[in-house]
């Protein structure tokens, strides 16, 4: 069973969602927090809010802090990928290595898996994250640097502010991350 939380961040309470394998999903701030707990709940319905254990408030203290415009990795929170089809935890397994302030095109992150002709499909699995902003899909643009597609409450909004607090502007003359 999952259980849930809120918490406060700069850009509006999140919420996450954890069990025995680590974390389950993570939710960015919706129009108001039932609406955000209520898109965890449909994710997990028989999901109950519990307080944060201490290997999961370590990871909110890290999420609060990124989105305090600090750069912050999380290459060692345990993701529960048990749900996600292969190609998706291919895919957010490489986001992770982007680091904070730099960018990388899902032309590039198909390349680097092996499938070229794939970004369509490297978009599609960023778009279905369920970990955002702990796997930093929001620092994968299309190409020449354009914003690409964001799918959480505020779209490319969100995209773009997420950006900003890591000191990148969009632009056609992005730092790219190779």
């Amino acid at each position: 069973m999952a259980a849930i939380a809120l918490f406060l961040t700069p850009l509006g309470r999140c919420g996450i969602a954890w069990g025995d394998g680590g974390v389950l999903a993570v939710q960015l701030p919706e129009e108001d927090d039932d609406r955000t707990r209520d898109r965890l709940i449909e994710r997990f319905p028989t999901s109950l809010e519990h307080s944060l254990p201490a290997d999961i408030a370590f990871v909110v203290t890290r999420m609060v802090r990124l989105l305090s415009g600090e750069p912050v990795v999380f290459d060692d929170v345990r993701l529960d990928m048990s749900s996600v089809p292969p190609f998706h935890r291919r895919v957010y397994e490489f986001a992770l290595t982007v680091p904070p302030g730099s960018t990388t095109t899902y032309g590039e992150v198909a390349r680097r898996l092996g499938q070229p002709g794939a970004a369509r499909a490297v978009g599609q699995a960023l778009g279905r994250n369920p970990f955002a902003p702990i796997v930093p899909c929001h620092r994968v643009l299309g190409a020449n640097g354009a914003a690409g597609g964001f799918s959480a409450h505020g779209g490319l909004r969100t995209k773009q502010r997420l950006l900003e607090l890591e000191g990148v502007t969009l632009s056609p003359a992005l730092p790219l991350f190779v």
